[in-house]
């Protein structure tokens, strides 16, 4: 029989994510709180991107919904959320923060376009920089302008997402790319969906790319100096990320026919830098 700790553990190992190296360094407790946390936020971004009928993903999210709602009057079923719910009381973690979170994941099945930026940052202050925020408290977080800079540093993690991911998210039919950009650029959704490759694509990139790294160095001067110590994987995420983003730069965008990522050691290698050196 699964504990709802084993279940968690294998639902972050098994993601493969860059979030996971960042969770090694951790004392115990606050792994315990971060794992449970990050599988919460897995199987809600499963739901939307694996069940292919937008009805039956409204019907899970909704079940989840009330699976939060009753996980914090004390009757939680899910295992995600039995591992979870020992740790909220101590680490602040409210159930408005995992509603916002679903929230953030409905938008996928409710809206495939975003016309300007700030509607796509509207999304990503959801389903990035509200999981910062938590992050950010479990971590160990004391200054209270260590939140602006989590939900700074969520949106510069999500940005570099989106571009790793635009071929992926075309042959979902989704284009994260705000419309107006596009238009500036003169890129058309269809070439997108058909992966055409162009000048015109990237130099949309490139500006996308600045945009994220913009966020990077915006969120690293928010960081108060009293919780560097305490933020530091935070920082291994921004680390990766970046570095991450750099490759698919050196790389001239080639993100419409493959997804580019690190290997598991170079992650390793670029946490416990952070780890040892402080270095990003």
């Amino acid at each position: 029989m699964t504990t709802p700790e084993q279940y968690v553990q294998e639902k972050a190992a098994a993601s493969g994510s860059s979030f996971y190296y960042a969770f090694l360094f951790l004392p115990k407790p606050r792994r315990a709180a971060i794992t449970a946390f990050y599988a919460f936020c897995r199987e809600i971004d499963d739901v939307v991107d694996e069940v292919r009928d937008p009805g039956v993903a409204a019907t899970k999210l909704a079940w989840w919904r009330t699976e939060v709602a009753q996980s914090f009057a004390g009757e939680p079923r899910h295992p995600a959320m039995k591992a979870l719910m020992p740790h909220t009381a101590g680490f602040g973690i409210e159930a408005k923060q995992l509603l916002q979170v679903i929230d953030g994941c409905q938008m996928d099945l409710e809206q495939t376009r975003y016309l300007a930026f700030p509607n796509l940052a509207q999304y990503c202050h959801l389903v990035a920089g509200v999981v910062g925020e938590v992050a950010a408290r479990i971590f160990g977080q004391t200054d209270p302008r260590t939140t602006g800079y989590a939900h700074k540093l969520g949106l510069a993690l999500q940005l570099t997402n989106i571009i790793r991911d635009v071929g992926e998210d075309a042959l979902r039919g989704r284009i994260y790319l705000p419309v107006n950009e596009l238009q500036q650029f003169d890129v058309k959704a269809h070439e997108l969906l058909n992966r055409v490759y162009s000048e015109r694509f990237v130099a949309l990139m490139k500006f996308q790319a600045e945009r994220a790294h913009a966020a990077y160095d915006e969120a690293l001067a928010l960081l108060p100096a009293a919780d560097l110590r305490a933020q530091k994987p935070g920082l291994m995420m921004a680390s990766i990320y970046r570095t991450l983003l750099r490759e698919i730069e050196r790389d001239n965008f080639q993100v419409l026919n493959q997804r580019v990522s690190l290997t598991p050691v170079r992650k390793l290698w670029l946490a416990w830098r952070v780890q040892a050196l402080g270095k990003i």
